[in-house]
């Protein structure tokens, strides 16, 4: 059986996997559901119409699913998709979406989430992303996988971050963080490439040849973004390895809002 503290506060209509654990005082609303193999600590909320996958360890004082903190928010049943095998700690708050956006807020599989960790709405976030402590989005902010965002790290709303990038701790960004790049500073600047995150992760040395000519074309030859843009769709023909990572920086480039640009 679920194994439900006697202080816990479950809806009824709460769907909840026969092995899910609810720590003492936590309170579950009637449009939640909760896959297999999920822990939720003590003193939790969960609330709106919030879908957690499973193996997910939620630990004590998160709110999750809240409305969203956004005034023209009137009541619209918005959503919370978590997935699988994520670490949540402790003082987490994770909005529902809005209508005005995608009217849901989701947080994929694999992800370390530290404690105070701040998901606007319509935030979207990937996989295998670590976020240390304070780290803090807010709405509309979409982050790919593999991103490291240092303690403290603050993201203005609809920036995008790119997979693999990396943030130092009291990073600011007013910008979308291109993949692969390190960035640091209040408003943050990029600083070099995440290479030891790349090498870690098992890319072979021509691959990281290839972002170290797209560091060196974005950052270091005074071009503009389109003709760095130009000059990395060329890489592949060189380092056919990095196809794919030539694609997705292109892809991540071209996606780009004018007005906001990328971290420089």
């Amino acid at each position: 059986m679920t194994r439900i503290h006697a202080t816990a506060l479950v809806d009824p209509a709460a769907e909840l996997d026969s092995s899910v654990e609810i720590g003492p005082y936590t309170v579950i609303g009637p449009h939640v559901r909760i896959g297999a193999g999920t822990t939720v600590g003590a003193h939790c909320v969960i609330e709106g119409h919030t879908t957690i996958g499973q193996d997910n360890r939620i630990f004590q004082f998160n709110s999750l699913g809240a409305i969203p903190q956004d005034k023209k928010y009137k009541g619209e049943p918005c959503e919370l998709r978590i997935g699988d095998r994520n670490t949540i700690r402790e003082f987490c708050t994770f909005n529902i979406g809005s209508p005005g956006d995608l009217g849901y807020t989701a947080l994929g599989n694999d992800n370390w989430v530290m404690a105070y960790v701040h998901l606007a709405h319509d935030c979207v976030v990937g996989n295998h992303t670590i976020f240390a402590n304070n780290t803090q989005l807010a709405g509309h902010v979409h982050v790919d996988d593999w991103v490291i965002l240092g303690g403290f790290t603050v993201v203005h709303q609809f920036c995008r971050i790119g997979a693999h990038a990396f943030t130092a701790m009291n990073s600011l960004l007013f910008g979308d963080l291109p993949p692969f790049v390190m960035a640091q500073g209040q408003p943050a600047q990029a600083r070099a490439m995440n290479f030891e995150g790349l090498r870690r992760r098992g890319f072979s040395a021509e691959r990281i040849r290839a972002v170290k000519a797209m560091h060196k074309l974005l950052y270091r030859q005074s071009l503009t973004l389109d003709q760095a843009k130009a000059e990395i769709a060329q890489l592949a023909q060189a380092i056919p390895e990095a196809q794919a990572d030539v694609d997705m920086m292109v892809n991540f480039l071209s996606a780009g809002s004018p007005e906001r640009g990328i971290v420089r």
